[in-house]
Protein backbone atom coordinates (compact mmCIF):
# COMPACT_ATOMS: atom_id res chain seq x y z
CA UNK A 1 0.00 0.00 0.00
CA UNK A 2 1.29 3.36 -1.08
CA UNK A 3 0.60 7.05 -0.56
CA UNK A 4 0.69 9.74 -2.89
CA UNK A 5 1.08 13.77 -2.02
CA UNK A 6 -0.11 16.03 -4.09
CA UNK A 7 1.75 19.45 -4.51
CA UNK A 8 0.96 22.57 -5.85
CA UNK A 9 2.79 25.67 -5.86
CA UNK A 10 2.19 27.13 -2.63
CA UNK A 11 1.80 23.83 -0.96
CA UNK A 12 4.05 23.66 2.56
CA UNK A 13 2.73 20.97 4.46
CA UNK A 14 4.52 18.43 2.05
CA UNK A 15 6.97 17.75 3.29
CA UNK A 16 5.27 17.58 6.64
CA UNK A 17 2.97 14.63 5.23
CA UNK A 18 5.81 12.74 3.61
CA UNK A 19 8.07 13.11 7.19
CA UNK A 20 5.26 11.50 9.09
CA UNK A 21 4.29 8.65 6.15
CA UNK A 22 8.07 7.92 4.96
CA UNK A 23 9.74 8.37 7.84
CA UNK A 24 7.48 7.47 11.15
CA UNK A 25 5.14 5.35 9.68
CA UNK A 26 7.92 3.64 7.17
CA UNK A 27 5.16 3.56 4.12
CA UNK A 28 6.48 4.07 0.66
CA UNK A 29 5.60 7.85 -0.32
CA UNK A 30 5.47 9.87 -3.65
CA UNK A 31 5.34 13.44 -4.47
CA UNK A 32 2.31 14.24 -7.25
CA UNK A 33 2.81 17.04 -9.05
CA UNK A 34 0.21 18.89 -9.86
CA UNK A 35 0.83 19.24 -13.57
CA UNK A 36 1.14 15.59 -13.99
CA UNK A 37 -1.86 13.73 -14.68
CA UNK A 38 -0.60 10.53 -13.48
CA UNK A 39 -0.96 9.20 -10.22
CA UNK A 40 2.16 7.15 -10.70
CA UNK A 41 0.89 3.44 -10.23
CA UNK A 42 -1.54 4.24 -7.02
CA UNK A 43 -4.50 2.43 -7.18
CA UNK A 44 -7.96 2.05 -5.02
CA UNK A 45 -6.30 0.55 -2.27
CA UNK A 46 -3.76 3.45 -2.19
CA UNK A 47 -4.18 7.10 -0.57
CA UNK A 48 -3.40 10.22 -2.08
CA UNK A 49 -3.37 13.18 0.06
CA UNK A 50 -3.59 17.03 -0.28
CA UNK A 51 -2.10 19.11 1.98
CA UNK A 52 -1.61 22.40 3.74
CA UNK A 53 -0.57 25.53 2.71
CA UNK A 54 -1.48 28.18 0.16
CA UNK A 55 -1.76 26.72 -3.26
CA UNK A 56 -1.37 29.11 -6.09
CA UNK A 57 -1.21 31.88 -2.92
CA UNK A 58 -5.28 31.50 -2.71
CA UNK A 59 -6.17 34.18 -4.89
CA UNK A 60 -9.69 34.56 -6.31
CA UNK A 61 -10.49 31.99 -2.78
CA UNK A 62 -8.64 28.92 -1.12
CA UNK A 63 -8.28 26.24 -3.25
CA UNK A 64 -10.40 27.67 -6.31
CA UNK A 65 -7.32 27.83 -8.69
CA UNK A 66 -6.18 24.52 -7.55
CA UNK A 67 -9.26 22.62 -8.67
CA UNK A 68 -7.94 22.96 -12.28
CA UNK A 69 -4.87 21.38 -11.68
CA UNK A 70 -4.39 18.40 -14.33
CA UNK A 71 -3.69 16.07 -11.26
CA UNK A 72 -7.10 16.90 -9.51
CA UNK A 73 -8.75 14.82 -13.05
CA UNK A 74 -7.07 11.78 -11.51
CA UNK A 75 -7.63 12.27 -8.03
CA UNK A 76 -11.22 12.64 -9.20
CA UNK A 77 -11.03 9.35 -11.01
CA UNK A 78 -9.01 7.96 -8.27
CA UNK A 79 -11.81 9.01 -5.22
CA UNK A 80 -14.73 7.54 -7.77
CA UNK A 81 -12.99 3.90 -8.22
CA UNK A 82 -13.19 4.21 -3.93
CA UNK A 83 -9.87 5.02 -3.33
CA UNK A 84 -9.27 6.99 -0.13
CA UNK A 85 -8.30 10.73 -0.57
CA UNK A 86 -7.75 12.95 2.41
CA UNK A 87 -7.15 16.71 2.21
CA UNK A 88 -5.53 18.61 4.77
CA UNK A 89 -6.31 22.53 5.49
CA UNK A 90 -5.96 23.94 2.06
CA UNK A 91 -6.19 20.24 1.06
CA UNK A 92 -9.50 20.20 2.56
CA UNK A 93 -10.98 23.62 0.74
CA UNK A 94 -9.35 22.04 -2.79
CA UNK A 95 -11.21 19.15 -2.33
CA UNK A 96 -14.48 21.51 -1.57
CA UNK A 97 -13.93 23.87 -4.68
CA UNK A 98 -13.41 21.02 -6.55
CA UNK A 99 -17.16 19.31 -5.39
CA UNK A 100 -15.41 15.93 -3.95
CA UNK A 101 -17.07 17.45 -0.34
CA UNK A 102 -19.58 19.43 -0.44
CA UNK A 103 -19.68 23.16 1.18
CA UNK A 104 -16.63 26.13 1.32
CA UNK A 105 -14.35 27.27 3.32
CA UNK A 106 -14.65 31.16 3.98
CA UNK A 107 -12.95 33.41 6.16
CA UNK A 108 -12.76 32.94 9.50
CA UNK A 109 -15.32 35.12 12.07
CA UNK A 110 -12.87 37.09 13.63
CA UNK A 111 -11.26 38.00 9.89
CA UNK A 112 -7.67 36.58 11.11
CA UNK A 113 -5.29 34.14 10.43
CA UNK A 114 -5.31 31.78 13.64
CA UNK A 115 -2.56 29.41 14.84
CA UNK A 116 -3.28 27.42 17.85
CA UNK A 117 -4.04 24.12 19.22
CA UNK A 118 -7.19 23.38 19.67
CA UNK A 119 -10.13 20.38 20.46
CA UNK A 120 -11.56 18.25 18.45
CA UNK A 121 -14.68 15.35 19.08
CA UNK A 122 -14.78 13.29 17.16
CA UNK A 123 -18.97 12.44 15.39
CA UNK A 124 -18.24 9.17 13.05
CA UNK A 125 -15.69 6.21 14.25
CA UNK A 126 -16.62 3.77 11.52
CA UNK A 127 -14.85 5.42 8.49
CA UNK A 128 -10.86 4.71 7.35
CA UNK A 129 -10.01 7.64 8.62
CA UNK A 130 -11.02 7.31 12.79
CA UNK A 131 -11.60 3.95 12.92
CA UNK A 132 -8.91 3.78 15.42
CA UNK A 133 -10.10 6.67 18.09
CA UNK A 134 -11.87 5.55 21.40
CA UNK A 135 -15.63 6.39 21.78
CA UNK A 136 -15.37 9.71 23.86
CA UNK A 137 -11.89 10.19 23.13
CA UNK A 138 -10.69 14.01 22.87
CA UNK A 139 -8.01 14.82 20.11
CA UNK A 140 -5.79 17.58 20.46
CA UNK A 141 -4.27 19.27 17.28
CA UNK A 142 -3.15 22.77 16.01
CA UNK A 143 -4.63 24.68 13.31
CA UNK A 144 -3.57 27.65 10.90
CA UNK A 145 -5.91 29.05 8.82
CA UNK A 146 -7.52 32.17 7.60
CA UNK A 147 -10.05 30.70 5.79
CA UNK A 148 -11.55 27.78 8.17
CA UNK A 149 -15.17 28.86 8.54
CA UNK A 150 -17.05 25.84 7.27
CA UNK A 151 -20.16 27.04 5.04
CA UNK A 152 -22.82 24.63 3.37
CA UNK A 153 -26.64 25.48 3.23
CA UNK A 154 -29.36 24.17 5.77
CA UNK A 155 -30.25 21.20 3.49
CA UNK A 156 -26.80 20.50 2.92
CA UNK A 157 -25.93 20.50 6.59
CA UNK A 158 -28.98 18.30 6.88
CA UNK A 159 -27.55 15.95 4.73
CA UNK A 160 -24.42 15.83 6.33
CA UNK A 161 -25.76 14.57 9.84
CA UNK A 162 -28.56 12.59 8.43
CA UNK A 163 -25.59 10.53 6.52
CA UNK A 164 -23.41 10.77 9.79
CA UNK A 165 -20.91 12.64 7.12
CA UNK A 166 -19.29 15.40 9.59
CA UNK A 167 -16.43 13.44 11.31
CA UNK A 168 -14.89 16.11 13.67
CA UNK A 169 -16.34 19.54 15.59
CA UNK A 170 -14.68 21.61 17.65
CA UNK A 171 -14.77 21.40 21.04
CA UNK A 172 -13.44 21.93 24.58
CA UNK A 173 -10.61 19.47 26.80
CA UNK A 174 -13.67 17.42 27.82
CA UNK A 175 -15.35 17.29 24.94
CA UNK A 176 -17.90 19.86 25.27
CA UNK A 177 -19.51 21.65 21.98
CA UNK A 178 -20.30 24.86 22.73
CA UNK A 179 -20.30 28.57 21.36
CA UNK A 180 -17.16 29.48 22.82
CA UNK A 181 -14.83 26.48 21.16
CA UNK A 182 -16.40 27.21 17.66
CA UNK A 183 -12.85 29.00 17.03
CA UNK A 184 -13.57 30.02 13.62
CA UNK A 185 -17.22 30.31 13.02
CA UNK A 186 -17.92 27.25 11.52
CA UNK A 187 -21.63 26.02 10.96
CA UNK A 188 -22.37 23.17 13.08
CA UNK A 189 -18.38 23.42 14.71
CA UNK A 190 -17.37 21.69 11.61
CA UNK A 191 -13.96 21.27 11.93
CA UNK A 192 -13.73 18.06 9.14
CA UNK A 193 -16.30 16.15 6.86
CA UNK A 194 -16.60 12.98 4.82
CA UNK A 195 -18.39 12.11 1.30
CA UNK A 196 -21.31 9.83 1.51
CA UNK A 197 -19.51 7.21 0.56
CA UNK A 198 -16.87 7.57 3.18
CA UNK A 199 -13.38 7.42 1.17
CA UNK A 200 -13.15 11.23 0.50
CA UNK A 201 -11.59 12.75 4.00
CA UNK A 202 -11.12 16.63 4.25
CA UNK A 203 -10.47 18.49 8.04
CA UNK A 204 -8.84 22.23 8.83
CA UNK A 205 -6.30 20.77 11.81
CA UNK A 206 -3.15 19.79 10.77
CA UNK A 207 -2.85 15.98 12.22
CA UNK A 208 0.49 15.74 10.67
CA UNK A 209 1.88 18.40 13.45
CA UNK A 210 0.71 16.49 15.80
CA UNK A 211 2.05 13.12 15.15
CA UNK A 212 5.35 12.71 17.07
CA UNK A 213 5.59 13.38 21.32
CA UNK A 214 8.46 16.36 20.76
CA UNK A 215 5.68 18.12 18.70
CA UNK A 216 3.68 18.36 21.76
CA UNK A 217 0.90 15.66 20.60
CA UNK A 218 0.61 12.54 19.27
CA UNK A 219 -3.12 12.03 18.71
CA UNK A 220 -2.85 12.98 14.49
CA UNK A 221 -1.32 9.35 14.70
CA UNK A 222 -4.39 7.84 15.27
CA UNK A 223 -5.89 9.08 12.10
CA UNK A 224 -2.42 8.22 9.73
CA UNK A 225 -3.06 4.67 11.39
CA UNK A 226 -6.36 4.56 10.83
CA UNK A 227 -5.27 4.90 7.06
CA UNK A 228 -3.40 2.61 7.00
CA UNK A 229 -5.35 -0.43 8.75
CA UNK A 230 -8.13 0.58 6.36
CA UNK A 231 -6.29 0.79 3.31
CA UNK A 232 -4.03 -2.59 4.04
CA UNK A 233 -7.36 -4.31 4.68
CA UNK A 234 -8.66 -3.28 1.75
CA UNK A 235 -5.73 -4.89 -0.27
CA UNK A 236 -5.91 -7.93 2.07
CA UNK A 237 -9.67 -8.23 0.60
CA UNK A 238 -8.46 -7.62 -2.68
CA UNK A 239 -6.40 -10.28 -2.22
CA UNK A 240 -8.64 -12.71 -1.34
CA UNK A 241 -10.80 -12.10 -4.09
Amino acid sequence: MKFGVVVFPGSNCDDDIIHVLGSVLNRPVTKLWHKSASLQGLGPADCIIIPGGFSYGDYLRAGAIAQFSPIMKSVQRFAAEGGIVFGICNGFQILCEAGLLPGVLLRNKNQRFISKNIYLKTQNYATPLTKLIQPDQVLRMPIAHADGRYYADSATLKRLKDQNQILFQYCDASGQVTDQTNINGSCEHIAGICNREQNVFGMMPHPERASEARLGSTDGMYLFQSLLASTLASADRAISC
